[in-house]
């Protein structure tokens, strides 16, 4: 029986080791439970006892023959995890919205396309490119984790620099590139709805002697703003003003558009065939919206200046600590 129990020890670890390397780990593991064994039962341990008791030790054998084997019995090392957790969350967070966004907007043109349509299209999206950005990022961290190719230049090592910035008047860089991004891929919306996809543009053409350059040069004068921010490095007074003021005129601009019945163009198909004002509800919900977005905008920008004059800390998210500079 002891000599079975070590047997379907020494077996079961041999199945996960490479057929040119089961000879030498054969006899090495079978040398070193022997060695274990004689010393408990010189100890004065019995011997089955022994045998067990050192089994136990040595713990699943899978383990061990990972590591015989010299190789990582998981998905993503430690080495590469943080990595790879950065480079999901960038795609998911800011690649992932614009896809989705995209998506609706060529769905919403498209001929016949009802809201349920789009939203359908969109949470459609959200879960099958999501699911691929998961699977194939996945997939090429563990290629790189178990070939060790490109390895050194994908984990390279840590600096100071590479900590996070808390400072209270800190636009960090993925704050700059999200005020950056977004207002790239409206501008680029605004357009391409205009002259691609459909005849029948879902925003009223009519706009596009006057109303949608001003749009389109408020979009552009938010993202230079934030390029302002970004390298001024504080959140003062002037920032907030300014701020104010561009979400006051921008606001209006869409507002008032909204509510003069200018906004939508009144002959886009997919308004039509429905029992109810599908155009008058949408633009109740864009213009609530728009107002709360630049309410909380202008408000949340104000607070930060403030904070910064005043030279409040800012809590860290996750930490339950207020950070001080200086």
């Amino acid at each position: 029986m002891t000599t079975s129990l070590v047997d379907r020890y020494v077996f079961t670890a041999l199945r996960r080791v490479p057929e040119q390397q089961r000879a030498d780990i054969d006899r090495e593991l079978r040398a070193s439970i022997e060695d274990a064994v004689d010393a408990r039962i010189e100890a004065g341990e019995a011997r089955e006892a022994a045998i067990e008791r050192t089994l136990l030790e040595l713990g699943d054998p899978d383990r061990l023959a990972d590591s015989y084997a010299d190789r990582p019995n998981y998905l993503i090392g430690p080495e590469l995890y943080p990595v790879w957790r950065r480079s999901l969350m960038a795609l998911l967070t800011i690649v992932l919205p614009i896809v989705v966004v995209v998506v609706a907007v060529v769905q919403v043109l498209a001929e016949d396309a009802g809201v349920g349509e789009v939203i359908g299209s969109a949470v459609g999206t959200i879960i099958t490119v999501g699911a691929h950005m998961c699977f194939w990022v996945t997939l090429g961290f563990w290629i790189v984790e178990r070939t060790g190719a490109g390895k050194d230049d994908l984990n390279r090592p840590w600096t100071p620099k590479d900590l996070p910035r808390y400072e209270p008047g800190a636009l960090t860089r993925v704050q700059f590139a999200a005020n950056l991004v977004w207002p790239a891929v409206l501008i680029l919306a605004i357009v391409l709805q205009q002259f691609t996809f459909t005849d029948e543009p879902l925003l009223d053409p009519a706009n596009w002697s006057f109303w949608w350059p001003v749009l389109i040069a408020l979009v552009v004068l938010k993202g230079m703003w934030a390029f302002w921010v970004y390298r001024l490095g504080a959140w003062t007074r002037q920032v907030a003003a300014v701020n104010a003021v561009h979400g006051v005129v921008t606001g209006g601009v869409i507002l008032y558009l909204l509510a003069s019945d200018h906004f939508f163009n009144p002959a886009f198909s997919g308004f039509n065939g429905t029992d109810v004002d599908l155009e008058g509800w949408i633009s109740v919900a864009v213009m609530i919206t728009t107002a709360l977005s630049i309410v909380y905008d202008i408000v949340d920008v104000a607070r930060k200046a403030e904070q910064a004059r005043k030279g409040l800390g800012v809590k860290i998210p996750g930490t339950g600590n207020t950070y001080t500079a200086g």
